[in-house]
């Protein structure tokens, strides 16, 4: 899942952004409110983490242009400002949490967890597809029972998946949301890391979850037996 962070204070923007990135999730980040709309202009986020005091535009208006944009993904303001006002305004104006500093990491995941699957209309941590269980809070992955070990990209993918099960998603629309714009690999690295997934979900398994629809993309979803 695809995550713009702006925050700019630079070495807590570091941290969360290895934090974030050693979750699983893609991060662009960034240090002012321009950076943040100039890349919410580019791309399509599952979360946004947002300060609200920062050089040029601050959080409170790139909010305000992001929902007059009719644009709902979930926004949580991460920010020093710790009134009631303050909070009022971020919720009013259409954030969907509010985390003041200083705070802990795991908690910022935990209600970043929560955004993303409020935003896919699941109300608990696990997901399901046929036998396919995955853990979001502890990170684990089973099938039939049998834990399932993969990279931090292949995780990212198969939770995206997941959280679209019986969609048909595009190889741009995939590659749009699970890799951030520092990604220097080769054009077919969906192609690439769908055969990975295979190989671990489906492989040696008479029934297939990740299916290919000719001239579309990809689709995880249960057939009929």
């Amino acid at each position: 899942m695809r995550i713009l962070l702006a925050e700019d204070e630079r070495d807590l923007n570091r941290i969360i952004t290895r934090k974030l990135t050693s979750s699983g999730y893609s991060v662009d980040s960034c240090f002012d409110g321009n950076e943040a709309m100039d890349h919410l202009a580019c791309a399509e986020y599952d979360a946004i983490i947002l300060d609200i005091m920062m050089p040029g535009t601050d959080g409170f208006a790139v909010l305000r242009s992001l929902r007059s944009a009719g644009k709902t993904v979930p926004v949580l303001f991460l920010t020093a400002r710790d009134s009631i006002a303050d909070r009022v305004k971020g919720l009013d104006l259409g954030a969907n949490d509010y985390l003041v500093k200083p705070f802990s990491f795991d908690e910022l995941l935990a209600r970043v967890r929560a955004m993303i699957r409020t935003a896919h209309g699941s109300a608990q941590n696990l997901l399901t597809v046929g036998d396919l269980t995955m853990d979001c809070a502890a990170g684990r992955v089973t099938r039939a029972g049998q834990e399932i070990i993969l990279s931090a990209k292949e995780y990212a993918l198969l939770e995206y998946l997941m959280h679209n099960a019986g969609i048909v998603l595009s190889r741009e629309k995939i590659e749009n949301h699970i890799w951030n714009y520092d990604y220097e690999g080769g054009t077919n690295v969906v192609d690439v890391y769908i055969s990975y997934l295979r190989r671990k979900i489906d492989g040696g398994r008479t029934q297939k979850l990740i299916h290919t629809v000719r001239g579309r993309g990809y689709v995880l979803r249960e057939d009929p037996a």
